[in-house]
């Protein structure tokens, strides 16, 4: 029995995939141990978002080959569509897939026989035309359900369309078929991840469902607690949503919403969908709704023609905004991007001196938000992740919680008390005796 590990770098939607390539591995007779457990077989997903894809890359390569000198290295993933000859030369990796072979690894690959040359099995783009099901499990307490693949928008900074092609869905009937599977392994909180989650409903190129559809159909989903939607573009997070979220019997009050930029000039300039003024009327329609909901925003700090005003604009804009955390992205230079011809380049030292602005800012967001909601009860999903003889879990609206140690906890839901910040900025609550179960 051949033993495989697996790796991923990136995003949720990475995660649920190796997941399911996992158990298509296991499937087939394969033993999936960890990284460090000798494998005869290492997958590894890569990412294209994350900065030095490549370093990473090779330094993965060059840890499993340390462990496992006669091991098969695959590598799979954004990273690997967009440079599959740059990744080929890499000292140790036996094979590349791209985004329409990844799924098919097994089949391609021969009985992963070593070769003399790095096999590059990674066609255009233009082929990943299909949708592949994937989720996360038995990784997490919760689970990473796919629905959506690809975009088909094309923002300036973004290489995502060309490694993972144009915008397809799953069906709802399909969709909801996989929450049932998950909600027979006693998990109790489902995530919908896809690059573009908003667009749902494509299929063969035609749109046939609406991604508010979906969400309709799962809230009736028996057996799931709760779901949460990972993350949604501002011009496609509609009224009919978020209404729908804060009436909902298991979506749960957080949202996750790209902005990139609070300056209209540069919003322009990256192809953004939408202006400052849409994303501000949707964070006041949430916080209308659901006082208690937890709003994060995805910012990128450095773009081409951002000038200092521009830069001040975003920070005022965001400081002035009823929103509970930041994810900061300083932005670098992807080939065959358009930003990448744009002129009024901003210096490296100048874009890290930004980023650290701005996280700063999260910082204070995010206590904020905690203080606002101490003393209040909400639902917690403890998870087996102990520190300092600490469990933690999160509340339906993202507050990391921790409470005392306690095995009868871990993967249950309970109401708790939240009770003061503590020194990690996580939220005490009140000792798991004064704890009630959900009815």
């Amino acid at each position: 029995m051949k033993k495989v590990a697996f790796y991923t770098l990136g995003c949720k939607l990475n995660f649920s995939e190796t997941s399911t390539i996992s158990r298509q591995f296991e499937e087939k007779g394969f033993q999936k141990v960890d990284f460090q457990e000798n494998p005869d077989i290492f997958i590894i997903n890569t990412c294209s978002v994350t900065e030095n894809a490549d370093k990473k890359c090779k330094k993965i390569v060059k840890e499993a080959k340390k462990i496992s000198p006669d091991s098969y290295v695959a590598i799979i993933g954004c990273y690997a569509q967009l440079k599959p000859r740059e990744i080929s030369e890499i000292e140790g990796v036996d094979a590349v897939l791209g985004a329409a072979e990844k799924f098919r690894l097994i089949e391609l690959l021969d009985d992963f026989a070593k070769e003399q040359e790095t096999k590059v099995l990674a066609s255009e783009i233009q082929e990943a035309r299909s949708f592949n099901n994937a989720y996360s499990i038995n990784d997490r307490t919760r689970t990473f359900l796919k629905v959506q693949d690809g975009c088909n928008y094309g923002c300036a900074f973004c290489t995502i369309p060309l490694a993972r092609g144009k915008s397809r869905s799953n069906t709802i009937e399909s969709v909801l078929e996989s929450a049932r599977e998950i909600a027979a392994t006693d998990v109790k909180e489902i995530v919908l991840t896809g690059v573009n989650i908003g667009d749902f409903g494509i299929v063969d190129g035609k749109r046939i469902e609406r991604f508010a559809d979906l969400v309709f159909a799962l809230d009736e989903v028996e057996g799931i607690d709760r779901f949460r939607i990972s993350s949604i573009e501002p011009n496609l997070l509609t009224n009919e949503i978020i209404s729908f979220v804060a009436q909902s019997k298991r979506f749960v009050p957080h949202f996750h919403i790209p902005l990139q930029s609070g300056s209209n000039t540069i919003l322009r300039r990256m192809g953004r969908r939408y202006l400052r003024e849409l994303y501000e009327d949707r964070v006041s329609k949430i916080k209308t709704l659901m006082p208690h909901a937890c709003i994060g925003v995805d910012v990128i700090v450095g773009f081409p023609g951002e000038t200092d005003e521009l830069f001040l604009e975003t920070y005022n804009f965001l400081n002035d905004l009823d929103i509970s955390y930041l994810h900061v992205f300083t932005y670098s230079e992807r080939a065959n991007t358009r930003a990448t011809d744009m002129d009024g380049v901003v210096p490296m030292k100048k874009r890290n001196e930004r980023s650290k602005m701005l996280r700063i800012l999260s910082e204070k967001k995010r206590r904020k938000f905690y203080e606002e909601n101490i003393g209040k009860t909400f639902t917690v999903l403890f998870e087996e992740d102990i520190e300092n003889g600490k469990m933690h879990g999160f509340t339906e609206n993202y507050i990391r919680v921790a409470a005392k140690y306690d095995p009868m906890l871990v993967n249950e839901l309970k109401l708790v008390t939240l009770d003061h910040i503590n020194e990690s900025g996580n939220v005490e609550v009140l000792e798991p005796e004064m704890t009630y179960e959900k009815h």
